[in-house]
């Protein structure tokens, strides 16, 4: 299982706080979870999550190993509104067989499966997720979402963390001017990986620095990339990169 924190979020102003701060509408609170991220101003990641209207509270379920600081920092941007940050107590539950009764799908990507919040911690289901992530190219919080990325090249748009209607919110301007007024040249994509390298290897082709290699799974893995230098003959440490067809 991974290492999650669910907090709730309560009081008269939780909705209208979260709007202005992430990057996806909450309207879909409505609908299921919504997948979003927190941004610097300068449209960097800091940290990426999942909502879940809970009666008149919503939960959010983030990383564990970054919990700490995503709650000192939404803390900051709280000033006086009404919003009560606290532990919820529950524990995440996620698989992709028969889901129980108040499971919700995983926005991402169908083969993603459900999630779950559960007072009493329970096992998780077996699931590879690392290969249904490599498999769809999506990335994970502490691995391929670090601090200095963008949420566009990490294929937030594709995984459904972003909505370019909803109006402002913290680093919204930087997002929206990488949507519509430049070609991205850099991002996360699929590889062919023939042999092993950690998880961070440097990427070359052609002796030039392009890229960055992280989770791997049967034979392929999700690569960080310069865009104009990701070709067929790439190496990572021992391994062979190619990008996938």
């Amino acid at each position: 299982m991974p290492n999650r924190r669910i907090l709730r979020l309560s009081g008269s102003d939780t909705n209208s706080f979260l709007q202005g701060l992430v990057t996806n509408d909450i309207a879909g609170l409505d609908h299921g979870l919504v997948y979003a991220a927190l941004l610097t101003p300068q449209g960097k990641y800091l940290a990426d999550f999942f909502l879940k209207r809970d009666d008149d509270t919503v939960l959010l379920d983030v990383a564990e190993d970054i919990a700490d600081g995503f709650v000192k920092r939404l803390s900051m941007y709280k000033l006086r509104a009404d919003v009560a940050i606290e532990d919820s107590g529950l524990n995440l539950q996620r698989g992709t067989g028969p889901a129980p009764a108040d499971a919700l799908p995983d926005p991402r990507h169908p083969d993603m499966g459900w999630r779950a919040y559960t007072v009493e911690a329970k096992a998780d289901d077996g699931t590879d997720w690392d290969a249904i992530r490599v498999r769809h190219c999506i990335p994970e919080s502490g691995i391929e979402l670090t601090p200095d990325s963008y949420i566009l090249e990490s294929g937030f748009e594709m995984l459904n963390g972003v909505d370019f209607k909803k109006g402002c919110y913290v680093g919204q301007e930087v997002t929206a001017r990488m949507k519509h007024k430049t070609e991205l040249r850099k991002g996360l994509r699929s590889v062919q990986v023939d042999g092993t390298a950690p998880v961070g290897t440097e990427i070359t082709s052609g002796g030039k620095p392009a890229g960055t290699l992280f989770t791997q799974s049967n034979g392929r893995g999700i690569a960080y990339l310069r865009l104009d230098r990701a070709g067929n003959d790439m190496q990572a440490a021992e391994a062979t990169v190619t990008l996938d067809a």
